[in-house]
C-alpha cells in the first residue's frame, strides 16, 4: 500500500491515540474459533463472540491491526450497502429488503453503544450525513427519499438549495438530503478500542502473524503461520481486499479496488468558508466525493475508484483538484497526508457471508460501505457460531461469484469510466 506524504503515515496513523502493539503469534494453540484478518470484520466478529461468552478465540493479522481499508477509510458510519436500496428491493422483495437494510441501521446503533460502553475515544461526531445533489434535477433525491420512507421506514430530511448552501458553501450543489441516523469517527482509534474491549474479555489477538495455509485436521482445521499453528473447529477468513491466498474460491470472489483519501493542512477559520456543519458529506455522482471536517480543522477528502494503487503525490494532486472544483475559495491549500486503500467488491455488490458447512467461514466484499455492514456481519456470524443462529442465511443468495480477475478489473474500470462520463454529460446538458 502507499504511504502518506508525511513520514510514511496516513493521517489516521499519525493522529491515532497510543496503542500497545500486539505480539506476533508463536507456538501451538488450540482454540474454538480462529479468525484470519484484523480489520473491522475480524475484530467485530471477535468482539461479538466474546460478548456471547465465547472467549476461546484467536485472531491473526498479517500486518498491523487496521493496516488495510479499515484503517484507511473515510470514517463514515451509516446504513445501507454498496448495492442501492432500489435494487435491493427489486431482488429481495419488500419484507426481506427491509429486514436486510435494518441490519445495517441496527449496526449503527450498536456502534454508538459500543463506543459508550467501552469508552472508546475515536472523535465520534454524531451529526448525520448530507447527500448533496451534484445535478439540478431533484428527481434522484426525491425518488430515494420516497423509496426509503415507503419501503424501509427511514426518513431523510429534504434540504432545499438555499438551506444546503447555508451549511455547505459551494455552488456545485443544488438540493440535498440529510440522514440523521449517521455519524463519523476516527476509524483506527475506533478499531483499536474494539481490540482493547475484546482483549479485556479474553480474546487473543496477534499482529505481524502471516497465515501460510489453512488445512483440514481431522474434524477441525489447522491454521499455520510462519511461527506456529492454531487448531480450531471453526476458522473465519476476513481479509477483505487484502487477499490471503488461502482458499482460491474465497479470494477469486472479490475485486480489490482502490479509493483515494487525503487530509488537508489545518484550515483554522478557513474551514468555515466551506462548511457550517459537522455532518459528513457525499454527492450524487457514481464516483462521488466524500468528505468531513476533522477536530483539528482539517478537511478529510476522499473519492475516485480505480484498479490502480497510485503514489501519495499523485493522490494528493488528483484530490486537491477535486476539492477545488467544490471549494475554489480554498485555492492554495496544502494536503499534508494522502493515501489509498483497497476495498473488496463482489459482482453482486453485496457482502459475502457464508460457509461450506465444514467449519470454514468467510466474511468479505463490503464494497466501500464497510463500517456498519461489517458490524452487522460480525453479529450474524457470532450468533451463528456461538448459538447456531441461522440469521446469516439472509446473505446466502449473495455467494462467492467469481470476479474473473484480471479481466474483472477491466470491466470494473470500464464501468467507472462510463459512469463518470455519463455524470459529466448530465452536468454539461444541465448547463
Amino acid at each position: 500500500m502507499t504511504a502518506s506524504t508525511q513520514s510514511g503515515q496516513t493521517y489516521y496513523q499519525a493522529s491515532a491515540r497510543p496503542f500497545e502493539p500486539l505480539p506476533p503469534f508463536a507456538g501451538k494453540l488450540a482454540a474454538r474459533v480462529a479468525i484470519v484478518g484484523g480489520g473491522y470484520a475480524g475484530v467485530c466478529l471477535a468482539l461479538g463472540l466474546v460478548e456471547r461468552g465465547v472467549r476461546d478465540v484467536v485472531l491473526l493479522e498479517r500486518d498491523g491491526i487496521g493496516h488495510g481499508a479499515s484503517g484507511r477509510n473515510g470514517g463514515f458510519v451509516f446504513g445501507g450497502y454498496s448495492l442501492g436500496e432500489g435494487e435491493l428491493l427489486h431482488q429481495l422483495g419488500a419484507e426481506r429488503a427491509r429486514r436486510m437494510y435494518g441490519l445495517t441501521t441496527a449496526a449503527v446503533a450498536l456502534i454508538r453503544k459500543r463506543i459508550a460502553q467501552y469508552h472508546i475515544e475515536c472523535d465520534a461526531v454524531d451529526a448525520g450525513v448530507i447527500w448533496a445533489n451534484w445535478f439540478r434535477d431533484p428527481g434522484i433525491l426525491r425518488d430515494r427519499q420516497r423509496l426509503l420512507q415507503e419501503y424501509f421506514g427511514v426518513a431523510w430530511e429534504w434540504l432545499p438549495q438555499e438551506q444546503l448552501r447555508g451549511v455547505i458553501h459551494s455552488r456545485r450543489y443544488h438540493d440535498g438530503l440529510y440522514e440523521r441516523n449517521a455519524l463519523h469517527l476516527h476509524p483506527l482509534d475506533y478499531l483499536h478500542g474494539m481490540v482493547r474491549a475484546a482483549q479485556g474479555q479474553g480474546v487473543r489477538l496477534h499482529e505481524n502473524s502471516r497465515v501460510l495455509r489453512v488445512e483440514r485436521d481431522g474434524a477441525g482445521w489447522q491454521v499455520c503461520t510462519d511461527a506456529g499453528e492454531v487448531n480450531a473447529p471453526t476458522v473465519v477468513l476476513a481479509c477483505g481486499g487484502y487477499l490471503a491466498r488461502l482458499k482460491r474460491e474465497v479470494d477469486r470472489a472479490v475485486l480489490p479496488i482502490a479509493t483515494y483519501v487525503m487530509a488537508t493542512e489545518p484550515l483554522g477559520e478557513r474551514l468555515r468558508e466551506c462548511l457550517h456543519t459537522e455532518a459528513a458529506i457525499y454527492d450524487t455522482r457514481f464516483a462521488f466525493d466524500y468528505y468531513r471536517p476533522l477536530k483539528d480543522t482539517r478537511l478529510l477528502w476522499g473519492g475516485r475508484i480505480s484498479v490502480r494503487d497510485r503514489s501519495p503525490e499523485t493522490v494528493k494532486k488528483l484530490l486537491l483538484r477535486d476539492l477545488l472544483r467544490v471549494f475554489p475559495q480554498l485555492a492554495g491549500v496544502r494536503a499534508d497526508y494522502a493515501w489509498s486503500g483497497l476495498m473488496s467488491y463482489a459482482r453482486h455488490q453485496m457482502p459475502q457471508l457464508g460457509t461450506r458447512g465444514d467449519g470454514l467461514w468467510w466474511m468479505q466484499a463490503f464494497g466501500g460501505h464497510g463500517t456498519a455492514p461489517t458490524c452487522a456481519a460480525g453479529e450474524l456470524l457470532a450468533a451463528a457460531i456461538a448459538q447456531d443462529d441461522q440469521g446469516w442465511r439472509e446473505f446466502a443468495r449473495y455467494g462467492l461469484a467469481n470476479t474473473y480477475r484480471p479481466f474483472g478489473y477491466l470491466g470494473a474500470q470500464t464501468q467507472y469510466w462510463w459512469s463518470e462520463a455519463r455524470d459529466r454529460w448530465k452536468r454539461l446538458v444541465e448547463g
